[in-house]
């Protein structure tokens, strides 16, 4: 008898760019799983009726994208310590009759830089974060969980102070870039500066401590005009891909089970499906 096919969806506005299918119809072939990953577009006012009965729609679990995180962290019966943390929802999965909500983007970007970058975590470790966003609250809540110091920089005083303060972080004006860079032992970009289509960030590397890694959280393009820089100047860079790839892996073993792995061709594929779509 074959087995019952498991159904899992991406849930934004928009969705046609994601690559999450991808990643997670991969997984399934290769795990041998009868399940499957498709994209719903919902509107905001869409989003929680279909969220609230996600199950009887037919599906174990979904992942949540913009604009929908906030809503989400609201409507989950349950939360994992990181959505609690930062405040937001990325994953949902239905236990026991109910609503439960993660967040993987914290244990994705985690994942990543301990791949790429192995043995980053020097002692005393001090990392500057660029940014005050989503993003930059996955990456400071991790940070802070693996003991680094951790310095904010954003354009925004009253954002960089409101997440300094919820992780017991230290908030800077950007004019102060260039005395951290020079005690960092890591520098995170967090922000959609440098990303395709957007404005260039603009940051002088040149203080920037021997050694220190440079992280980009942006995957496209592949490799920003930061990590360029950095990898000219002899750093350690990190892409943001990793980050993508690792973050999927938390609700796949939610909603399928499994051991999925982020292979050397997983990364091919999806780094063959950006050059495409960007070279066009």
């Amino acid at each position: 008898m074959a087995a019952e096919l498991r159904r899992a969806c991406l849930m934004g506005h928009p969705v046609a760019h994601s690559r999450s299918p991808i990643i997670h119809n991969y997984w399934c072939k290769r795990l041998g799983i009868a399940g499957v990953y498709e994209l719903k577009d919902l509107t905001p006012e869409e989003f929680p009726a279909f969220a609230r009965a996600l199950g009887k729609n037919g599906y174990v679990g979904g992942n949540v994208t913009v604009p929908h995180k906030e809503a989400a962290f609201r409507l989950a019966s349950a939360r994992d310590a990181a959505a609690e943390a930062v405040g937001a929802v990325n994953v949902l999965w239905v236990g026991d009759g109910r609503l439960m909500g993660g967040n993987s983007d914290t244990h994705g970007f985690i994942a990543n830089l301990d791949e790429r970058a192995p043995g980053w975590q020097v002692p005393g470790c001090r990392a500057v974060v660029l940014g005050a966003g989503g993003a930059a609250r996955s990456a400071v809540y991790m940070l802070r969980e693996r003991g680094a110091e951790v310095d904010i920089v954003n354009r925004t005083a009253p954002r960089a102070q409101e997440l300094a303060a919820r992780f017991h972080a230290r908030a800077h004006a950007m004019e102060a870039s260039a005395r951290l860079l020079a005690s960092a032992d890591l520098l995170v970009n967090c922000t959609s500066l440098g990303m395709a289509g957007k404005e260039a960030l603009r940051i002088d590397l040149t203080p920037l401590k021997r050694g220190a890694v440079v992280y980009d959280v942006i995957y496209v393009p592949l490799e920003t005009a930061l990590l360029r820089a950095a990898r000219e100047r002899g750093h350690r860079t990190v892409d943001g891909l990793g980050m993508l790839l690792h973050q999927a892996g938390y609700g796949f073993r939610k909603w399928f089970g499994g051991s999925p792995q982020v292979t050397p061709e997983l990364r091919a594929m999806i780094e063959a499906d950006i050059v495409a779509k960007t070279t066009k």
